[in-house]
Formats: C-alpha cells, sequence, structure tokens
C-alpha cells in the first residue's frame, strides 16, 4: 500500500523547490530542515516565491504557512488564472493514501469540469506510484431514483462520467453514495460538487484524523501545492511537490 512512510522513502529529482512562511511558529523551518539533503528555499514574500515560480527559478511552490487570502490571488494574477482548481492528497488512519476531487466549493459543477478533474487526478497518481482506480460518488444509491429529483440528476451525471472515463480507457466505476466503500475500492475519489468534496475533506481531515498532504492546483503549467497552516509538519508537502515534477 503507497503511504506517506512510502512516499518520503521514495527517489526524488533533483529539483529546487520553494515554500512560504507567514508565521513564526517554526514549523517551516523544521519541515526544511528534515529535508536539507534537498534544494528547499524558505520565502517571506508571496510575491517573490510566485515569481520564481513562475520564472523557474523554483521547479515547484508550497503555500507552507503563509495566508492563503494574500497567497492564492497572488498565484491568479501572476499565472493568469480566472479560478483555481485544486485536488487534495489524503492519507487515511489506516494508512491509505487517495486523492479527491473537487475540494473548492465553487468546484465541479458540470460534468465536463468533474471528467476534466478525474483525469488530472490520475495524472497526478500516475506521477508519484498511486493507484489510479476512478471512484465517481453521486447524491444516492441506484434503487434511490424517484425518491428526489435532484439525486435523479446526480446519479445520471455520475452515469455519463464513468462512461466517458471508460471509453477513453480510465479505471472508473459508479461508487454511488457509499463513500465508506469507495475509500477502500478505489484511489480516486470524485465528489457529486465542490461542496459536497469540501465537507468530505473537511470531515476526514479535521474531525476524521486523516492528513493532508497538500492541494495541487491542476489549472496551470507549474507545480504549486495549497497547504493548510494548521499542519505542523510540511516534510509530506515537499515531498509531494517534489514528486509531481517528474512527468
Amino acid at each position: 500500500m503507497f503511504d506517506t512512510e512510502a512516499l518520503l522513502a521514495s527517489d526524488f529529482p533533483k529539483v529546487r523547490v520553494g515554500i512560504g512562511r507567514g508565521t513564526d511558529a517554526g514549523n517551516v523551518e523544521r519541515s526544511v530542515e528534515a529535508m536539507k539533503q534537498h534544494d528547499v528555499t524558505i520565502y517571506d514574500e508571496p510575491e517573490a516565491l510566485i515569481d520564481d515560480l513562475v520564472s523557474g527559478k523554483i521547479d515547484a511552490a508550497i503555500r507552507g504557512d503563509m495566508s492563503s487570502s494574500v497567497l492564492l490571488p497572488i498565484v491568479k494574477q501572476k499565472c493568469g488564472l480566472k479560478a483555481l482548481e485544486r485536488i487534495v492528497f489524503m492519507e487515511l488512519l489506516n494508512g491509505k493514501m487517495i486523492i479527491m476531487a473537487p475540494v473548492g466549493i465553487d468546484e465541479g459543477w458540470s460534468d465536463e469540469q468533474r471528467i476534466d478533474l478525474a483525469r488530472q487526478c490520475v495524472k497526478m497518481a500516475k506521477r508519484i506510484g498511486l493507484g489510479t482506480k476512478v471512484a465517481v460518488m453521486s447524491g444516492g444509491r441506484c434503487e434511490d431514483r424517484g425518491r428526489c429529483k435532484a439525486v435523479d440528476t446526480s446519479i445520471d451525471s455520475a452515469l455519463h462520467i464513468v462512461k466517458t472515463l471508460r471509453s477513453e480507457g480510465y479505471d472508473a466505476y459508479h461508487s454511488q453514495i457509499l463513500i465508506e466503500d469507495a475509500v477502500n475500492n478505489a484511489d480516486i475519489l470524485i465528489a457529486p460538487q465542490g461542496i459536497v468534496g469540501n465537507i468530505i475533506f473537511r470531515t476526514l481531515h479535521f474531525i476524521g484524523g486523516a492528513k493532508a498532504l497538500g492541494a495541487p492546483i491542476v489549472n496551470m503549467d507549474k507545480v504549486f501545492i495549497d497547504t493548510s497552516r494548521v499542519k505542523t509538519d510540511y516534510t509530506d508537502s515537499i515531498a509531494l511537490a517534489m514528486r509531481l515534477t517528474e512527468e
């Protein structure tokens, strides 16, 4: 089973990584010290971090504990993005690593958006050596058809997404509303839309204790990992960033 321990023990390419420091908690410094055999630079200025990412001075950037309200608008501006599309890498309490999307509340509201996010998830999974089985969730079981129009629409949407992905050669299936099975049977979870994905993420991470390695922005050519300021150890985020630079 691929987990954080396996990620940290894997071989990394020789790349340059930048990580943001926005507090004096010392978590960023300790994480960089733990990864001192690699080329990791701490940035205190948000614009400098993104300028160096865009120019190619560094190969990947990590938010670290910088303020998202300050840093992310700079990412959008300097990378020419109208919106940010993110997927999240999580390690469950049983040690299994999964990828989930959409996790932004304004993301994944169309079938095409979720299909594209699924493609991006598979691409990222392959870069780090994770499995690529995709569970496409819906708002109910198939037998629930007729109980609620919104549920019917959600099921139809999931089936359409699965059909499209399978026609492109992806290993995808309709997991219905059964997330308890999906986290065991699949490597990638595609939520019905961003609000649901955000709630799943918050429940797993903040209540259930699952580890969040970071959320790469997938609608840009550069590697940028969004992280939470509540993390106390960013070594897994640094390792993830380095592995995602591999094609």
